[in-house]
């Protein structure tokens, strides 16, 4: 299988990790692709129509998108203890958290766009702010929350690594004043496949500052 992955995507990374608890890593052939809004990569917008990785190729080609997607379907592949609890108050827990973790994410990105990504003139802090508040007060939810004692899960997955992107870019310090999220986050981070998978890299995009500077056309 193909794994379209890129080396600072808090999604791909999530998938990566996964791939290792369950023990399939080595049936993943992993390749990095630089993926912005700003900047198309033609590779992976053959695969996927929205542009973005993780981008799965099956053995049978079957093309899978979307994070969330592609852990469901590896962990239909092995026969040790599932990541997707079966239908139980347990999975429920684990998609709630799962949906949380996709929810910070997805603010930290929006946050980064509005704080460094998009041009100085153009950013605008109140939806800054409005994202940083998402992102806040899921950090408080969890802290309030998080289960120190049950055996790993998906949710814990995505958890680990929106927050491990949240520390990579500096966006918030989520771990100040949450012992209970902090202790939690600790210990995962050792997990082997935490250690095996780091965030690393720059965002690459388009010279937006000068796009956005340009003198008008004629046209």
């Amino acid at each position: 299988m193909r794994l379209l992955y890129q080396s600072h995507s808090p999604y791909a990374r999530k998938v990566l990790v996964a791939a290792h608890e369950m023990g399939l890593v080595s049936r993943l052939e992993v390749i990095h692709h630089e993926t912005s809004p700003t900047l198309r990569n033609d590779e992976v917008f053959a695969l996927n129509p929205l542009g973005k990785v993780p981008v799965l190729v099956c053995d049978d080609h079957t093309v899978l998108i979307d994070s969330s997607v592609i852990c469901e379907y590896l962990d239909g592949l092995h026969n040790g203890r599932k990541l997707l609890p079966a239908p139980s108050a347990q999975r429920f827990l684990a998609l709630r958290n799962q949906a949380i973790a996709m929810g910070i994410a997805d603010a930290g990105i929006a946050v980064r766009w509005e704080t460094e990504r998009r041009p100085e003139a153009v950013r605008w802090a109140p939806l800054r702010e409005g994202h940083l508040q998402k992102i806040m007060a899921s950090c408080d939810f969890l802290e309030g929350n998080i289960d120190q004692e049950k055996e790993l899960d998906i949710g814990d997955i995505a958890l680990a690594t929106a927050l491990s992107w949240i520390a990579f870019r500096q966006i918030y310090e989520f771990q100040l004043g949450r012992p209970r999220l902090e202790a939690w986050y600790q210990r995962i981070s050792m997990r082997p496949s935490m250690m095996a998978t780091q965030l690393e890299g720059d965002t690459v995009d388009c010279d937006i500052h000068a796009a956005y500077n340009q003198e008008p056309s004629d046209a």
